[in-house]
This record gives structure tokens, sequence and C-alpha cells, in this order.
């Protein structure tokens, strides 16, 4: 017996295809290729860079053509161009005159001591000074005297010698007549030399005691100058005593009570000249190289704004800074008080149409001798070339271009690699 297949009952069912799943399929598929597009570009960069670094860890600037100033700003102080400090001439018990804060003109007595020694020491030199006042007086008249016994010396000798040249010519007449004897022509002859010889020591002696009468008088003179030069002195010290105020000002500070006994040079206060104001300013090392005295400055503060120049420079550098003075100029500050803060702007340097970047550390970090250009997310190394540099401002000599795109902070994580990729 034979079964029969169930064939002749099969049918084929035409199967229909499915639109959803074909389409999922197809944007499958875009979406890798997109993906594929996108990340081999980005895989051949990272692959062709030596690291990466967020940008989140770095800073950025484009470099720029136009103007640059190169100036200073700091923060300045008030300070009195004249400020002298007032010292004890002499020890002693002193009292102040005046207090802190008032005001005071030229010449006015703002201390006085008291010294009994230097006083009573004055008094002693000037009763010295008289004293040798009336010896060179006493020999004067000493010396008058003297000279007018030489003189009379002097013109009995002259006498004699004419007497003595009359009795012998009135001899030798004589003698001629056969009047007298030879003898006594020639005691008239003995008489005469005498007389000449008289003379001439009377005119010696007449010369040598006016040049140590002379010599007597100017001694007693020199002695008497040299005491009133110390009595001047003394008087000079005495005067110091009132300590008076060498300018017109302001009292500073006191360094003593009111009433104290202090030592020879000591502090006793001081007085400011406010009509001679400066402000003092710390600026940083390597500014402080191209500052100049008689540079422009801004001073503002206090409500008002003032021009100055650069009046001083320190030559010592302390703690990285060096100190300047800056003086106003034209209009005079009113107001104003010692060690009042001011703001300082100076300026080194201005120009037009210069290639300019932020200031960042990659000039401290590079010496000024490369710096990080970043194209399609590439950092490069870039030899540069830097020139002067401001607060906020690096010139650019060579190595950059107007435009480009540079790492200013943050490139310490580069470890000095010639490429970088920053990632986002």
């Amino acid at each position: 017996m034979t079964i029969r297949d169930t064939s002749a009952q099969d049918r084929l069912i035409e199967k229909k295809p499915n639109r959803k799943r074909q389409l999922i399929l197809l944007g499958a598929g875009a979406v890798v290729l997109v993906l594929l597009a996108l990340l081999v570009p980005t895989a051949k960069r990272m692959l062709s860079t030596d690291t990466s670094v967020s940008a989140s860890r770095l800073s950025f600037a484009t470099v720029e053509r136009g103007p640059f100033v190169r100036d200073i700003a700091a923060d300045g102080r008030v300070v009195a161009a004249i400020s002298p400090t007032l010292y004890a001439a002499s020890p002693g018990a002193v009292v102040l005159k005046v207090n802190a804060g008032d005001a005071v003109k030229k010449g006015q007595v703002l201390a006085v001591i008291d010294s009994p020694e230097l006083t009573n020491k004055l008094a002693q030199e000037e009763s010295n000074a008289d004293a040798m006042q009336v010896d060179y007086e006493r020999a004067q008249i000493d010396a008058r005297k003297q000279r007018l016994e030489l003189q009379k010396a002097r013109d009995n000798a002259t006498v004699d010698q004419k007497t003595a040249q009359t009795d012998l010519e009135r001899n030798q007449k004589a003698f001629a007549k056969g009047a007298v004897a030879q003898m006594e022509v020639a005691h008239a002859q003995d008489t005469l030399e005498k007389a000449q010889i008289a003379l001439r020591h009377a005119n010696a002696d007449m010369n040598l005691d006016n040049d140590s009468l002379g010599f007597d008088v100017k001694a007693k003179k020199l002695a008497w100058d040299r005491q009133k030069l110390l009595v001047q002195d003394l008087q000079r010290q005495v005067d110091d005593l009132n300590v008076k105020s060498p300018v017109n000002g302001q009292v500073g500070q006191l360094f003593i009570a009111p009433t104290a006994t202090v030592a020879k040079d000591a502090k006793l206060l001081s007085v400011i000249d406010l009509s001679a104001l400066e402000v003092e300013v710390t600026v940083p090392e390597s500014f402080a190289r191209d500052l100049a005295v008689g540079m422009g400055a801004d001073i503002s503060g206090n409500g008002g704004d003032w021009k100055g120049a650069v009046s001083a420079i320190s030559p010592e550098v302390v703690d990285g800074q060096v100190t300047a003075r800056v003086r106003f100029e034209g209009r005079k500050p009113e107001q104003l008080r010692q060690n009042q803060r001011l703001s300082v702007r100076i300026v080194l340097d201005q120009r037009q149409n210069v290639l300019t970047v932020a200031r960042g550390s990659f000039i401290d970090e590079s010496g000024g001798n490369y710096a990080y250009v970043v194209r399609d997310g590439i950092a490069v190394k870039t030899p540069i070339r830097a020139g002067a540099s401001s607060i906020d401002k690096v010139e650019i000599l060579q190595g950059l271009k107007e435009g480009d795109k540079i790492v200013i902070s943050g490139t310490d994580a580069f470890n000095g690699a010639q490429r970088v990729a920053i990632s986002d």
C-alpha cells in the first residue's frame, strides 16, 4: 500500500522584506562611517604627538599687532623729600615746645636744652678773651713806648754825630791857623768816630727792636683772635641749645618725652617739609634696569591725579625689588600725609605697530627662546625671539606672526615635548 506525501499540498510562501530593520542597519553603518571619518584624523594626530594635555590646564593668547606701552604700575607711599631729624647738640635737660603734628616755621624754637656746663664754659672763655684783648692792647702801648725810646736814642746819636763833626771841622780850621795842637784835632776825630758808631748801633737797634716788638704784638693779636674763635664756637653751641626748625613744615615724630634728660647727639624729633613731598615705590629688578631719572609718571589716589617724574633710583636691590622716588610736578598735592598710599604708573616705552602677545609664564619657562603654537589641536614647539616686556604684554621680534595662537601658561606640563596634543 502506498502512502502519498503532502508535496501536492505544499506551496511556496513569499517572504516580505523588513524595511525598518534595513533602515536601522543603514543608519548604524552611516554612524560608524562618520565616527571613523572623525576618529581617524584624531588618531593620526595623537599618534604623531609626544604627549597629550587637557586644554583646561592651559591658557592661550593670540598674537596681535598694535600699540605697545611698556610701563610700571605700583603702589607707593608718600614721603617727604626733606624730612630732617633734629639731634641734641649737647647733653642736658630738654623741654619740648611743640607736639607731633604742629605746623612750624623755619627758625622757630622747637626744644630747649639746659646745659649749665656749656654756658659756664662760654662765660669763662669770654673772660679769657677779654683778658687777651687787654694783653694785646697793652702790648701795643708798650711797643709804642719802646719805639719812642729807640727813636729818642737814635735822635741823640744823630745829634752827637753832628756835634762831633762840627767840633772836628772847627779844630781842623784852628789847627791850620796854629791856634790848637794836633792832639786836639786827633781827639775830635776820635769823638766823631765814636758818635758815628753810636748812630749806626742806634739805627740797627731801632730796626731790630721794631721787628721784635711787631712780633710780640702780632703774637698777642693771634692769641686773642684764637680765643675769639673759641668763644664764637661755644656761642654757637649755646645757641644750638635752642633747637630750631630748619624748614617750614610740620612736626613729625617725637623721639623723647616732653621733658627729658638726654645725651649728646640723641634724637629729639623730626620735621616734615610738606611743600616737598615725593612718592616712594618699589619696582621689580627686571624693570629697574630700564628706569631713569626724569621719566614721566602718573600719580593717583585720594581723589586726585597728578603728574610726576622719577627723581631718584636706589642702587641697591633688596628682595628682588628696587626702591625709586617720584616727585610731583606742576600742581602740588594738598592734604596729603606722610606714608599715605598712592598709585603710580611710570611709562618706560611707548611705540606703535608692534607685534605683541599677552604676557605669561611661557617667557620665564622658555627664557623667551620658544613658544608652543597651537594649530589643529596640536601645540608645536616653535623657536621665537622675544623683546621688551610690559606688565601685560611681551614684544615678539621673530618666530611668530599676527593671528598665531600660542600657549602662554601651563607649558610646564609639556615637559619640553616637540609636539603636544591639546585635548578638550
